[in-house]
């Protein structure tokens, strides 16, 4: 059981919109690191990381192989690489690696998801806008292990196709617009 809470959030089109308002609203003292899997384009993952680190409590960075997971940080998964967590030694890793694309994506959402859905912690998922169903199976598994789940609701999504394919699925606790998602998650993690 780890000190910390986590988040895992997946978004893709519309996404680093969507990151920079809910990692902006993330407050201090939350006690929680957050996993991000945002699908870009090659060449933007560091500088959305810069962004976000320029704007939140959190200190925001690409994942490296290997980084021990710390609270009140926030880390993107590099492109072109599955971003998992893992529990060793009794710390909190982050492992990268080029195994195939899951729903066509690598990073894929579930691959990190169905991750944090092992890990013996209190945990949230975030499912936002972007095109498709990675996420989905992640989602499911995160709230089979407990995770409260939250999906942005169609109202301000982008593209409407991540989170719809999660509560098709039944995976999803609170489908609330982008501007309550952190007072959800912040919800969630003081009643855990």
């Amino acid at each position: 059981m780890t000190e910390f809470s986590l988040v895992a959030i997946g978004t893709s089109t519309g996404g680093p919109k969507a990151l920079h308002e809910v990692i902006r609203g993330l407050p201090e003292g939350l006690n929680t690191a957050v996993m991000i899997v945002q699908h870009m384009s090659p060449g933007f993952t560091v500088s959305l990381a810069q962004r976000l680190d320029s704007i939140s409590r959190f200190r925001v960075k690409v994942a490296e192989h290997g980084d021990e997971v710390q609270k009140n940080h926030a880390y993107l998964a590099p492109e072109d690489h599955h971003m998992r967590v893992r529990s060793e030694n009794g710390k909190l890793v982050i492992r990268l690696d080029q195994s195939p694309a899951v729903n066509g994506h690598r990073p894929s959402v579930d691959v990190m998801m169905q991750s944090v859905a092992m890990i013996q912690a209190p945990k949230v998922g975030v499912i936002m806008t972007g095109m498709g169903n990675d996420g989905a199976n992640g989602m499911k598994e995160l709230k089979k292990s407990g995770a409260s789940t939250i999906a942005e609701s169609s109202e301000t999504c982008v593209v409407y196709g991540m989170p719809k394919a999660a509560i098709q699925l039944g995976a999803i606790d609170h489908e609330v617009p982008l501007h309550q998602i952190v007072s959800f998650v912040v919800r969630a993690l003081n009643k855990k």
